[in-house]
């Protein structure tokens, strides 16, 4: 299995408009990193998991969780995207995961929660990281920034938890991308062994 983490560190915790996601906390990054993660040519990686970590306003935080096993009627567009998370948000959430659409939860869960409650290994996603082409994991769950990076204060979390930092030597890039490259890396390793 191979997970994702986004962190929305100002991705609001409401309804929003589907017609302003940057607007929302630049809830269109976590649309892009969600295509990213599930969505390849003419299907869907069924053996990922995504979780959006929403610490904006009104009421953080609060946890998406997209199960590929079970998602149905996922678009790969930005607003397709979003309006289901917009769904989700529409729950009254609480410590327990519940369902919004098939294969899409939420629940009122701060990182460290969350983080204790998977199963994978933890991988800190970040610029100065060890080379991800050294990574010998492949269930794994990567853990990522939006455009701000993560808050200090959650990673320190982060870095408690991760068994390593891990990198993609190269310019600084937007975190789909980086989601897209560690496929990459991962599939190539799975081809070759």
């Amino acid at each position: 299995m191979r997970e994702f983490l986004i962190i929305g560190s100002k991705a609001r915790t409401e309804k929003f408009s589907l017609n302003d996601l940057p607007g929302a906390g630049r809830i269109d990054i976590l649309c892009r990193c969600v295509s990213s993660a599930f969505f390849l040519s003419h299907d869907i990686r069924r053996d990922v998991n995504v979780y959006l970590l929403l610490l904006g306003p009104p009421d953080p935080p609060k946890v998406l969780k997209i199960v590929g096993k079970e998602v149905k009627y996922m678009p790969p567009d930005e607003r397709g995207i979003a309006g289901l998370i917009r769904k989700a948000l529409e729950i009254k959430a609480d410590k327990n995961w519940k369902k919004s659409t098939p294969g899409i939860y939420v629940a009122k869960k701060g990182l460290e929660e969350l983080l204790d409650e998977v199963a994978s290994d933890v991988y800190y996603l970040r610029e100065d990281g060890e080379d991800i082409r050294k990574l010998k994991d492949n269930n794994a769950l990567f853990v990522l920034g939006d455009h701000e990076g993560v808050p200090e204060e959650l990673e320190e979390i982060v870095l408690r938890k991760a068994k390593k930092i891990i990198g993609i030597p190269t310019k600084s890039l937007m975190a789909e991308h980086c989601i897209t490259i560690v496929h990459y890396e991962l599939d190539r390793k799975q081809l070759n062994s």
